[in-house]
């Protein structure tokens, strides 16, 4: 008697467990599609802000334009630097108004490209600054912080290594500081090498979800977006009047946003205006990235959620700061829900098929289906052909489930840990299908994480031949699902082989077509 109810208290618990973190990740879902509708209801006001920044830029006669600093932060980026640095004093704005500080910090022979460049531009008239520290104190926030106590600019540009800015990049961002309120404006991140191979493409298509459809959706409805920490524009006042660039969080950008907004400054966001840059073509230098910025997110949240919530702003606002803070609380309830998943379903098993349909179903639909109708939105709105996109999609859902172990170790050192080291993604210049980057330096570190996703490969993989036997066709596909994406990231994290089949994959030549300005 004492065993049966030991047994029935465990499948209750586990059950209970399993459908409370179903019902958290549906509301996840549910927000992601609450954003897309967000911005239809708005989208008015995102084709005026598309548009408008080319009506801004006028006439205007050379000694009015607002003096710039442009800061490019490098830390070993021997591949990139030169196109970075060429690229910056190719933009088209009145010389003596603008200067470019190149912050160096790298350890390498990067040093010496940069120093080959610089002199090259400043021969031919380019204020262009060198500007090296003896000790990498704050990582890039450090460098940022040392660059804008140095800078002579009123407005404050910042480039990462791996992009590369068109020419009329400041003639269109630069009118948005007629309104002295404006703190901040970001422009939408387009990709170089998007084509590569099929993970370059999940990413693109990653991050034009958070570019077309979060960033715009929060821009156009009131809501507070972020910085992205490169391609935008900062008035050099407003970053000691929210408190500076601090290092105590490995996304600097965004708990400077945070506290930017809070302070009363406002964000401008142009969609229309792309700055091309370089994705990983690595899985592990993707996984070191996505584990910064999921860390730092956690460590913001710690810091600023408390005055979010306190601030006396819309309730709306205040909502989607706590939504968009935390969201990457969703991958640790990942795990526990891939854990469970199978236990809870043989635990159903003989249940009705109504029940199923009625609570797993909805459930299940409302944490993935919302994935595939939220990105395939933003490459409809990115003027893409879609369609022909789709079938990237369940790929993209399997690395998210695949980066779940990845980022639940994010999670819970953000949760726990102030700062930590700050890790750049490897960049090595690959611009096109066909190059090569397996002879170049630089690697992404593998971390225990690629352990646990082996594990949970082989538990899905035994799970589903399991339920296949024993004639559990309903949760074939959930358990495919996950089998999928925990294989994928673990095969391309270790074997080499596998590496290079994904980089030959094969790509539709119609997605290189679209217009970076589409949006």
């Amino acid at each position: 008697m004492t065993d049966l109810m030991a047994s029935s208290w465990l499948a209750a618990t586990v059950l209970a467990l399993y459908y409370g973190i179903l019902v958290v990740l549906s509301l996840y879902g549910v927000h992601r599609m609450m954003l897309v509708v967000l911005f239809l209801r708005h989208r008015r006001r995102h084709a005026g802000a598309a548009g408008g920044s080319a009506a801004l830029r006028g006439e205007v006669a050379d000694d009015d334009w607002p003096v710039v600093t442009v800061q490019l932060p490098l830390y070993n980026e021997m591949y990139v630097a030169r196109r970075l640095i060429d690229a910056a004093c190719a933009l088209d704005y009145p010389r003596h108004r603008f200067e470019i500080q190149v912050l160096d910090d790298s350890s390498d022979e990067t040093s010496e490209v940069v120093a080959d460049a610089v002199e090259r531009w400043r021969a031919v008239g380019y204020d262009v600054k060198h500007l090296r520290r003896e000790v990498r104190s704050g990582f890039k926030a450090g460098a940022l912080a040392a660059g804008t106590a140095a800078a002579r600019g009123e407005l404050l540009a910042v480039f990462d290594a791996d992009f590369v800015p068109q020419p009329d990049f400041l003639r269109r961002a630069v009118p948005c500081f007629a309104d002295p309120g404006v703190a901040m404006v970001q422009a939408r991140w387009e990709h170089l090498n998007r084509d590569y191979s099929l993970l370059t493409r999940v990413q693109a298509i990653l991050l034009d979800g958070h570019f077309l459809v979060e960033q715009a959706a929060r821009a156009v409805s009131g809501r507070f977006f972020n910085f992205n920490g490169t391609a935008g524009v900062w008035r050099k006042s407003a970053v000691p009047a929210a408190g500076g660039w601090q290092h105590d969080t490995l996304t600097e950008d965004l708990d400077l946003s945070y506290r930017a907004q809070l302070a009363g400054w406002k964000f401008v966001y142009l969609p229309a205006l792309a700055v091309p840059s370089e994705l990983p073509v690595d899985v592990n230098g993707f996984k070191s990235q996505q584990y910064r910025w999921a860390k730092g997110s956690i460590q913001t949240a710690r810091k600023l959620l408390g005055r979010v919530l306190r601030a006396p702003l819309p309730a709306a606002v205040r909502f989607e700061a706590f939504v968009h803070l935390t969201n990457n609380v969703s991958y640790l309830l990942m795990v526990a829900l891939s854990l469970l998943m199978f236990p809870a379903m043989t635990l159903r098993r003989g249940g009705s098929t109504a029940a199923l349909l009625l609570v797993d179903l909805p459930l299940f639909a409302a944490a993935t289906l919302s994935v595939l109708v939220f990105y395939a939105a933003s490459q409809a709105w990115a003027g893409r052909r879609w369609w022909r996109d789709l079938k990237d999609l369940p790929v993209l859902m399997a690395v998210g489930i695949g980066l779940s172990v990845n980022q639940t170790r994010a999670v819970v050192s953000g949760l726990h840990q102030r700062g930590g080291e700050f890790v750049r993604t490897p960049k090595y210049s690959i611009e096109r299908r066909g190059e090569d980057w397996s002879g170049k330096r630089y690697r992404a570190g593998r971390s225990l994480a690629v352990v646990f996703e082996g594990l949970l490969a082989a538990w899905f993989l035994a799970c589903f031949v399991w339920a296949a036997v024993d004639g559990m066709w309903a949760s074939l596909p959930f358990l495919w699902l996950f089998l999928q994406g925990y294989g994928f990231v673990f095969l391309l994290s270790v074997v080499p082989s596998w590496r290079a089949k994904i980089a030959a994959w094969p790509s539709p030549r119609s997605s290189s077509n679209a217009s970076p300005d589409a949006s």
